[in-house]
């Protein structure tokens, strides 16, 4: 404990503007600062989420991040030189949207950039086209005032962040590191290029990875269409995506099936478009399935893809970027067929095939409606399309068995807090169905940094990639080396990779940007491997898979030693709060209404992996804890800090409790359970209040060996507020401010060392808490007040109980105001007859 001094306390404590006051002091004095001159071994580094900067916090974010700020401030009281730095994930679509409906804008890079460029005051009804200089300018703008806004609140939610250390994932350095890490992958050959069938958001018009797929349940209908065979049979197949017939390339039927097996080899032709198609044989056509024969188009589902690759097939495009059909048929589809088509939207192109199937016969029946999962982009409204596009790709053990497999091994070398998590994490990894495409057709992002070389005819020709110490580039406006800007775009010149990388590109190298990664080796070799991972276990499959992909890849070991998954924050319908499903809740009001401690008591209550519901009424328990802490604590300190010698039975008994409590407490915090570790302090804290503070309060005023009561509940304070402290940091730093130097977030976490006695026996305190507490519910039962004397108390009870009770009678007589206390040796547990100074039978 640190040295004492003389108590200086309102004479009203009060939780009222403590975050704001505190706040203010942590940055002026430094308390969380990162101190670069400690060793590996005594660093505990934080892989903090860089939070998605695009409108506002809700209280999922300020629930989530509680926890990892609990964890740092426990490590750092532990000794810890704790490096938790922040940043911001600027890049990426939800940026974008907002700038293009803020501003009215819309990004087309064929303009030049405008250097006197202004927004328009108010967005028009047509968004107004600008370069891509322009409006990733927007962007930027957009964003630095977010930051501004989040910064200010995480600071009024108490996150002990050192706030010299953020970073944008825009920014020179991340871009920096984020293209060097790309064009090592190119490098070692991880990174390639391909056409690919490739899933699209029409809405977005980027390609979309495996990663941030989501089914979603939509209404449909299965529609019986009838093939020609070479006979002039019907072979009826079923499909809910009609409008893709003139893209079909086979028919498809299980090997076994009985029905179709004379067709294999064979061909068939399509209704309304007359186009022959090959009838083949595959182990994944589902013979229960419909009619059992399945019609393969390019491409209507990720299946398509398996079998138009596994069989070999050709590719007919119907559907372009902009989810329309396109203009021209495939050149074996009859035209005058298909020219209702064109132009039209999935949906529309839907009606008018299914009319074209039912004026030609071919319809059987009318389509059967379903319900059915149908994949979207996280972050879109339209279902996808499978489009052919050329894509980059870095290797991710999709397609090479021992890269899954060692990527599958760190998974079980990394600490899982909850460990069940790392089940869905095997399960990602070994549901990989290709390598991990990160290119996007958007603007405000990592460019890809690559050129190409044109030839005398203005064709592509090899990649041209930049000088490392050039870096970041942005090849839309940078030269490649050895080439001048009037060279672009010309016969033998260059042309820029249009693309920007996918933002968990990016965001996947947080441990290396955060920790100095080719750029501050010395930082580097401090920090790396982290110690922790805090995220949220929905974004397992894209940001903690792809950031051990890099870093096994890059360093040869895992990026951090520990993972804690934060849980779901559920509505009062118990959904999934999310800003998509227009149920979330900002957190400025609560911290406001309810006090930060409060607020982030509710978090604590939430267990690593647990979902846990929003609720005001336990933010409202955390607040009356945190005013229990300022009263209790002045009084106890009201007598004045005290270190004198502990000699009384109770006390000492409250000491060895008390280090018990240290015990479990440290116990749950090594082991990443938190939420158990303020469980615990707080039963301990209500106890200490309810019972032991009565018991010594007359011993405390001076009657008896007060100094022994009094050096008691200096250490009790001490010891409990350190404890409290991750949890409650506003509240604990006020009261340890009034009689203690330096902050208590820099005191040393407390030991059992430092309160276990010679003698001391916990049930002597246990003893004499029972037996309070009778007395109080004798009084209450007759609803007299707490002071009502008692004339006698009889304890009938064992030997032992009344060997534990013995050295705390007078501070039971006094706590209790009782006359007289009679022991009596019994059998069984211990009864309490109590007989107040006014008369009248005993209340036992």
């Amino acid at each position: 404990m640190t040295s004492l001094r003389a108590v200086n306390m309102p004479d009203r404590p009060s939780l009222d503007g403590l975050a704001e006051k505190w706040s203010r002091s942590w940055e002026e004095s430094g308390v969380y600062r990162f101190d670069r001159s400690t060793t590996r071994e005594q660093v505990y580094s934080i892989d903090t989420p860089p939070p998605t900067v695009s409108g506002e916090l809700h209280v999922g974010h300020v629930f989530s991040y509680t926890h990892t700020d609990v964890i740092a401030r426990f490590h750092r009281m532990r000794g810890k030189n704790v490096f938790y730095p922040m940043g911001w994930d600027d890049n990426g679509l939800p940026t974008e949207r907002r700038v293009q409906i803020r501003y009215g804008v819309r990004c087309d890079p064929s303009l030049p950039y405008d250097p006197d460029f202004v927004p328009p005051a108010e967005p028009g009804k047509r968004q107004l086209p600008i370069s891509r200089r322009n409006f990733v300018a927007l962007c930027q703008r957009m964003t630095e005032l977010d930051e501004q806004a989040f910064e200010q609140l995480w600071r009024r939610a108490g996150l002990s962040v050192d706030w010299s250390m953020t970073y944008q994932t825009i920014g020179d350095k991340a871009r920096a590191i984020s293209q060097r890490a790309f064009l090592r992958s190119l490098s070692r050959g991880d990174a390639y290029q391909a056409d690919a069938p490739t899933l699209w958001d029409v809405t977005f018009q980027t390609a979309v990875a495996q990663a941030e797929l989501e089914d979603r349940e939509r209404p449909g209908a299965f529609h019986r269409i009838s093939f020609h065979g070479p006979d002039g049979e019907k072979i009826s197949i079923e499909t809910t995506r009609p409008e893709l017939l003139p893209a079909c390339v086979a028919l498809v039927a299980h090997p076994g099936d009985e029905r179709y097996r004379s067709l294999f080899g064979k061909s068939v032709r399509t209704p309304v478009f007359g186009v022959e198609v090959p009838v083949k044989a595959h182990h994944l056509a589902d013979p229960s399935k419909g009619s059992g024969i399945a019609m393969v188009c390019t491409f209507g589902d990720t299946t398509d893809v398996v079998w138009w690759r596994e069989l070999d097939l050709p590719t007919r495009t119907v559907v372009g970027s902009d989810g329309r059909f396109v203009a021209t048929p495939p050149s074996d589809v009859d035209a005058e067929a298909y020219a209702p088509l064109a132009g039209a939207t999935a949906f529309t192109a839907r009606e008018r095939v299914v009319a074209m199937l039912r004026d030609a016969g071919d319809l059987e029946g009318e389509p059967r409606t379903i319900t059915h999962a149908v994949k979207f982009y996280e972050k879109g409204d339209k279902p996808l399309e499978i489009l052919t596009t050329r894509q980059w790709y870095i290797r991710n053990g999709g397609r090479d068995p021992l890269l899954r497999t060692a990527l599958l091994d760190r998974g079980r070398e990394l600490q899982w807090h909850p460990d069940f998590m790392r089940t869905r994490y095997e399960h990602w990894v070994e549901g990989l169905s290709g390598d991990w495409l990160i290119s996007r057709q958007r603007f405000f992002g990592v460019p890809i940094p690559v050129w190409y070389r044109l030839d005398d005819n203005g064709e592509r020709g090899e990649l041209l990639l930049p000088l490392d110490e050039n870096l970041p580039v942005d090849p839309s406006s940078d030269a490649p080396p050895g080439f001048t800007a009037d060279q672009r775009g010309v016969a033998g010149g260059f042309v820029a990779d249009p693309d920007v990388m996918d933002t968990w590109a990016t965001s996947s190298l947080t441990p290396q940007l955060v920790s100095g990664w080719t750029t501050d080796d010395d930082l580097f070799g401090r920090v790396f491997p982290m110690d922790l991972r805090p995220q949220a276990h929905e974004i397992i499959r894209t940001w903690l898979f792809s950031s051990v992909l890099r870093a096994h890849v890059e360093q040869g070991s895992l990026p951090w030693r520990h993972a804690v998954l934060s849980g779901w924050i559920l509505d009062p319908d118990r959904k999934k709060m999310a800003k998509s499903k227009g149920n979330v809740i900002t957190p400025l009001g609560l911290l406001e209404e309810h006090g930060t401690d409060a607020v982030r008591y509710w978090a604590a209550k939430g267990r690593p992996g647990t979902d846990t519901a929003f609720d005001t009424a336990q933010m409202k328990v955390g607040r009356r804890l945190a005013t229990k802490i300022l009263n209790a604590s002045r009084f106890a300190l009201g007598f004045g800090p005290s270190d004198d010698e502990i000699t009384e039975p109770i006390d000492l008994a409250l000491l060895s409790g008390l280090a018990g409590l240290v015990e479990r407490a440290t116990a749950s915090f090594e082991a990443y359970d938190y939420t158990s570790a303020l469980e615990s302090t707080e039963e301990f804290f209500w106890s200490f209040c309810d019972d032991y503070l009565e018991l010594v309060k007359a011993r405390a005023y001076g009657a008896g060996a007060s100094g022994s009561a009094r050096a008691t509940l200096t250490l009790a304070v001490s010891t409990l507020l350190r404890l409290f402290a991750p949890f409650l940091p506003f509240v604990t730093e006020e009261v340890w401010s009034w009689w203690q130097d330096g902050s208590v977030h820099r005191a040393p976490w407390p030991t059992a060392d430092e309160l276990v006695r010679p003698g001391a026996d916990p049930a002597v305190l246990a003893a004499a808490s029972t037996a309070i507490g009778a007395v109080r519910k004798a009084k209450s039962d007759r609803r007299l007040s707490m002071r009502q004397p008692v004339e006698r108390l009889t304890v009938t009870a064992p030997v032992a109980y009344l060997a534990n009770l013995a050295p705390a009678l007078e501070d039971l007589r006094a706590a209790g105001t009782i006359a007289q206390i009679v022991t009596e040796t019994g059998d069984g547990e211990p009864s309490f007859a109590v007989v107040m100074e006014t008369g009248g039978s005993p209340t036992s």
